[in-house]
């Protein structure tokens, strides 16, 4: 039975109340029936927990305390037995000791949906971290089922995203899985902020953002981006900082999804989800994995990686509501893709965009990889036969044209076929083209941002290929949309230019 200060406890980590827990009046006698136990051992941020009576909470529910006038909660994550339970913390364990009171609450961590949380920042029990109130939003469970086979979406439906490159090259699926690969200073910051403007604007959709074991600084810096370009309100954010305890980096991935989930089944919205760093979530999941004694497997990672990730990427899907798109950014250990982290999830991904540093060095924005970057929508019956063929043979033109560089550098270009000259130009200016204004760095540009339709961008690339666009410079593709904003002018950036290494 729950005392009036236990209730307190209760009713502060559901603020605003969840169904579980109903308005209860503190002036009267009545009691409310709450299973109740008590620190045994701490170690780090394992908790084991006794419970005296016949019943012990369920695996994943949601444990409170209180050690200093703080709060933490814990995740059941096993029963030892004999009534006691075994719970990894979601906040700093500091402070707690043995005999302290420990409720449940009766459920699984909860975290506030709806449109109430776009604009805001939460961690990974849902409280804000932006200095603001908690908002008066519905809460719910961020242990979930994916939707039913019966509720998906079947058909393979492209989503457009304005990007010239992706949309050619690597399209994304609705309900799909993009796997960002990209280092420090190629431009993954801008491109994700880009296809949150876009969503916001273009679609009216929302997005969320989840930082997995991010930084703190870069939590920072989107939150002012974002507000700066003016799309904060149709974006959410999830931040499990990389000094928090594993617990909460394993978990702060869910409570993003959540978010995005109530977007899709009650809103019907296309929702984009951000993931960064899907390596770290698994980082977490092994030190958790740790913490509970189990056996490791493969390199070092939890024997349930696999599964784990599993249930993390199959609630990432469309429904006949809806929608749920995923960019992941995916560190890959020692550059090894046979790492057991990246393997697994190269397994669920539907597209590859591939960042690429002397793209960026060229001045080359966006700096995809049009020969690395690939997508399993990129199929006749997906996007249509005439955007098949042109993206084909764009691929093939850039191959060729890559295969000749050596021998433009050692004996120049005019050694060269004119069937491969030709073949060269036009690689040169499909490569500038594929360049393109975003509106997130127009402050920085001077270029206005432009959004690129996929009907545009094929008939484009198609000019380009069919040679109707050979009297131009190259110059004149470079920062531009449209292909019919290409003229014998001046460009209105500038690329940077190396002795035939473009």
């Amino acid at each position: 039975r729950l005392s009036k200060e236990g209730y307190q406890i209760i009713n502060e980590y559901n603020d605003p109340p969840n169904e579980n827990f109903p308005d209860h009046d503190h002036d009267s006698d009545e009691l409310l029936v709450v299973l109740e136990g008590e620190i045994k051992q701490v170690i780090g941020p394992v908790v084991d927990v006794y419970f005296a009576g016949e019943d012990i909470p369920a695996l994943r529910n949601a444990l409170v305390t209180k050690s200093g006038g703080r709060r933490v909660v814990l995740e059941v994550a096993q029963h030892l037995g004999l009534g006691r339970v075994r719970a990894i913390a979601l906040q700093d364990t500091t402070g707690l000791v043995r005999g302290l009171e420990v409720l449940d609450t009766g459920g699984p961590v909860t975290v506030p949906v709806g449109e109430k949380s776009l604009g805001r920042l939460f961690n990974v029990i849902g409280d804000p971290i932006d200095g603001k109130e908690a908002p008066d939003a519905p809460r719910l469970p961020i242990h979930r089922e994916p939707p039913q086979f019966k509720d998906q979406r079947t058909k393979a439906e492209v989503f457009e995203t304005g990007i010239k490159s992706i949309d050619l090259l690597a399209p994304f699926i609705k309900g799909g899985k993009v796997g960002l690969f990209g280092g420090a200073g190629v431009g993954k910051t801008v491109m994700m902020q880009e296809l949150i403007r876009n969503v916001a604007t273009e679609h009216a959709g929302y997005s969320v953002f989840a930082g997995v074991g991010e930084r703190v600084r870069e939590g920072n810096d989107l939150l002012h981006e974002m507000t700066e370009t003016g799309v904060i309100d149709k974006l959410a954010m999830v931040f499990g900082q990389m000094n928090e305890v594993p617990g909460a980096r394993a978990r702060i991935a869910l409570s993003g999804l959540t978010m995005a989930e109530y977007f899709r089944d009650e809103m019907g919205k296309d929702v984009l989800f951000f993931m960064d760093n899907v390596f770290r979530f698994v980082q977490a999941g092994s030190e958790v994995s740790s913490l509970l004694g189990r056996v490791p497997s493969a390199v070092g990672y939890q024997p349930t990686f696999a599964d784990e990730m599993g249930q993390l990427q199959e609630r990432i899907t469309s429904t006949k509501k809806g929608s749920i798109t995923s960019v992941q950014a995916i560190y890959v250990p020692a550059d090894d893709l046979t790492d057991p982290a990246p393997a697994t999830t190269f397994s669920h991904l539907d597209s590859t965009i591939v960042l690429s540093r002397q793209l960026a060095s060229l001045g080359i924005y966006p700096a995809i990889d049009p020969l690395e970057s690939n997508s399993t929508a990129l199929a006749p019956e997906i996007v249509g036969e005439e955007h098949y063929r042109v993206a084909l043979e764009v691929k093939r033109v850039l191959q060729r044209y890559k295969d000749l560089q050596d021998i433009i550098a050692i004996l120049g270009i005019e050694e060269l076929s004119d069937e491969d000259k030709q073949l060269v130009y036009r690689a040169r200016k499909m490569q500038r083209f594929l360049s393109q204004p975003t509106h997130v760095a127009e402050v920085f540009s001077g270029i206005p941002g432009v959004y690129v339709p996929v009907a545009e961008t094929v008939r484009a690339f198609k000019e380009i290929l069919e040679g109707k666009h050979d009297d131009k410079p190259e110059s004149a593709f470079y920062m531009k949309g449209a292909i019919d904003t290409v003229h014998n002018d001046q460009p209105t950036g500038k690329v940077h230019t190396r002795k035939e290494s473009v």
